[in-house]
């Protein structure tokens, strides 16, 4: 399990499963309405915990074994944050859609209303992380974290203010008022500086992959490096035209039909 390519590619698997896992669990409860989405992330509870546990394990643990575990750790948390923000439980105080023609500050402040609360728990979870890791001989978790922390907010600005190709097909049913909020046009100042940032990431991870001392931190490294590619790679899709929906399509049922009363019911 040291081999870095194995690694690598284990960092990919674990992505796009548990991406499509969410997913599932997510139009699930859209199909299946009421009191659903609320259960499916009450119901995933252990899988919080399991991510505080794995994470806390890994972190006097500099081995191969504490490498894996830190970065699934790492995942499960985040993992359990982004199903409560999906399911519509874990977002914000605005849930209604962008008022035709508000632009500037006032548009900035309501689209923040629609995650503020999301944010919040991302950022407990990244304080939690840097707190626990403070002395720790192995970081990977902190690292992983860190890694999907920045991603995203550089991802929702660039969405905010807008790029070539946005895809909607995942944004579930009560969430469906975040569209409004996106922004489809020519990229803006935050699109150079996101990719620039994450190129530096992958450039970092990659020179401490080629250096590492011990097998511990090239697993470590390969798995940081991969995550920052994935993290790379989904910025690029907002400007290349590739099928990468594609990727979970197939494994999801279709979206069921909201009438207009169920709408107004959930704020959509």
């Amino acid at each position: 399990m040291s081999n870095p390519w194995l690694a690598a590619l284990s960092a990919l698997f674990v992505w796009w499963f548990s991406t499509g896992a969410i997913l599932l669990a997510v139009r699930w409860a859209d199909r299946r309405g009421g009191a659903t989405h609320l259960w499916a992330v009450f119901s995933a509870l252990p899988l919080l915990a399991l991510g505080v546990t794995a994470t806390t394990t890994s972190l006097d643990d500099p081995s191969v074994r504490g490498a894996y575990i830190g970065f699934l750790g790492a995942l499960a948390i985040w993992g359990w944050i982004e199903l409560a923000f999906l399911a519509g439980q874990i977002t914000g105080p605005v849930r209604t859609p962008c008022p035709p023609g508000l632009t500037g500050w006032a548009r900035f402040q309501m689209g923040w209303g629609t995650v503020a609360h999301h944010e919040l728990v991302l950022t407990l979870g990244l304080v939690f992380l840097a707190f626990t890791s403070t002395e720790a001989a192995n970081k990977v978790a902190l690292f992983t974290y860190l890694i999907l922390y920045f991603a995203r907010i550089l991802a929702k600005l660039n969405l905010f203010f807008g790029v070539p190709r946005i895809n909607t097909e995942f944004v579930p049913a009560r969430l469906d008022h975040l569209k409004s909020y996106f922004r489809r046009g020519p990229v803006t100042l935050a699109f150079p500086v996101a990719i620039t940032a994450l190129t530096a990431t992958v450039a970092v991870c990659s020179e401490r992959l080629w250096n590492a001392p011990h097998d511990g931190a090239t697993v470590t490294f390969a798995l940081l490096t991969a995550l920052a590619l994935l993290a790379l790679l989904e910025h690029w899709l907002m400007v290349v035209p590739l099928p990468d929906a594609k990727l979970w399509r197939w494994m999801l049922p279709a979206p069921k039909t909201t009438t207009a009363k169920e709408r107004q019911t959930h704020g959509l």
